[in-house]
């Protein structure tokens, strides 16, 4: 029993979680070594950057209602499988188009299961019975940080083997899959949360997820959820290829600085949402939202300016902005749902939020009719309407009104 206490039950799901991230991000500080080794257009490998979202999408709305039905481990074991298997295809398909876009495809399924799964495990355990001593906001904060540091860190640790290591091309793909060995025998420990309880309806009838229509759901979390990964595209993709001439050798270092940057900042502020939201009644959302739209100016500026240091504090603003918006919005979605719903729920929410992971691929072919600097004035006007609606659901809805408590 005193085990168990020293190493509570959440923290043998949570590495699961990092490595799962740590296989979908990875990729994206080596998006300029597709471009320099490998001879890829931009528009390809931001289309590789984005082709996991097609992988994403049905692992976070699948599933979630399988592991309500079958139990969260065995979901979550197939999720670290998956990644390791993406892993694998890509350092064995360096020069395939296919055989990235399927490894891509991969990884996205296996983030999905993170995002969906994961979460509401980490979140089951840190809450009665399995967790006593907890405050009311950690089961949206551990998950959330927990993806937090495996987007960031295993953006970072592949990216500086990418430019300093030995077989760039294998070396960081080696790597995610030791780690995610080590997390399935962490996992393989974990306590089962779904018991007796589990779905008896039919597949469909669980794929089903009414509290998405909530009224809450749809005029506060709907306008900012896309914004959240948006912010890590235009971030993370689109500010190391503004400067490429500046940042000549070290492109690839830059873009690893950029992403470790916006998601240090993102894992550093989820600490600090709980207190935002209690000083501004519940409002953490819309501060998020506001941080946003300054990183979008920002990032919009330096597509004429091209500083990499003004795209360095650019990279702050919207990690910033990402860190509030992730962890506010997952509390709304917890204070929406009901127990039977909850997984179904969050892989909706983090559905429209990786919507905007495609940003940078629509971006990229944009380019034909306008430059970046325009486009980015445009994705940052979007992002004052989104703001501005969400603010006026906020408002109009009222914590007490639908009966949601940011802190449930």
């Amino acid at each position: 029993m005193n085990r168990h206490r020293s190493f509570p039950g959440w923290l043998r799901v949570a590495p699961a979680l990092v490595v799962m991230a740590w296989g979908g991000n990875h990729f994206t500080p080596l998006l300029h070594m597709y471009q320099d080794l490998g001879n890829y257009s931009v528009v390809m490998v931001d289309l590789f950057l984005g082709m996991y979202v097609l992988g994403l999408v049905p692992g976070l709305l699948v599933a979630g209602p399988l592991s309500d039905r079958y139990g969260r481990k065995p979901l979550a074991v197939v999720g670290v499988l998956g990644g390791i298997g993406a892993s694998a295809l890509l350092a064995l398909g360096f020069g395939s188009e296919v055989v990235i876009c399927l490894g891509r495809l991969l990884a996205g399924l296996s983030v999905g299961v993170a995002m969906s799964v994961g979460t509401s495990w980490v979140k089951e355990l840190s809450s009665a019975p399995f967790d006593l001593g907890t405050d009311p906001t950690a089961g949206a904060r551990r998950p959330s940080l927990s993806l937090t540091l495996g987007f960031g860190i295993g953006a970072g640790v592949s990216g500086v083997l990418a430019q300093w290591g030995p077989w760039p091309t294998i070396t960081p793909y080696v790597v995610h899959v030791a780690l995610s060995v080590v997390a399935l025998v962490l996992l393989a420990t974990a306590t089962e949360t779904i018991g007796g309880h589990r779905s008896t309806t039919s597949l469909l009838a669980d794929l089903r997820v009414p509290a998405a229509s909530h009224r809450r759901f749809v005029r506060v979390v709907v306008p900012a959820a896309p914004w959240i990964f948006g912010a890590a595209g235009i971030a993370y993709a689109v500010m190391p290829q503004l400067v490429t001439e500046q940042t000549g050798d070290l492109s690839l270092a830059y873009a690893t600085l950029l992403t470790v940057l916006t998601l240090g900042t993102g894992a550093v502020v989820q600490s600090f949402v709980a207190a935002i939201d209690r000083v501004t009644g519940g409002r953490a959302l819309v501060v998020g939202m506001g941080l946003m739209l300054l990183g979008m100016a920002l990032a919009a500026t330096n597509a004429t300016v091209l500083s990499p240091v003004l795209g360095g504090l650019a990279a702050v603003t919207l990690g910033a902005a990402y860190g509030i918006c992730v962890v506010a919005g997952l509390i709304e979605v917890q204070a929406v749902a009901t127990p039977t719903d909850l997984a179904g729920l969050t892989g909706v929410y983090y559905s429209l939020s990786y919507v905007g992971f495609l940003l940078p691929v629509v971006l990229a072919g944009a380019t034909a009719l306008a430059g970046y600097t325009v486009l980015l004035v445009v994705v940052a006007l979007a992002c004052a309407g989104c703001l501005v609606a969400g603010a006026r659901g906020r408002g109009g809805g009222g914590g007490g009104g639908d009966g949601v408590s940011p802190t449930a």
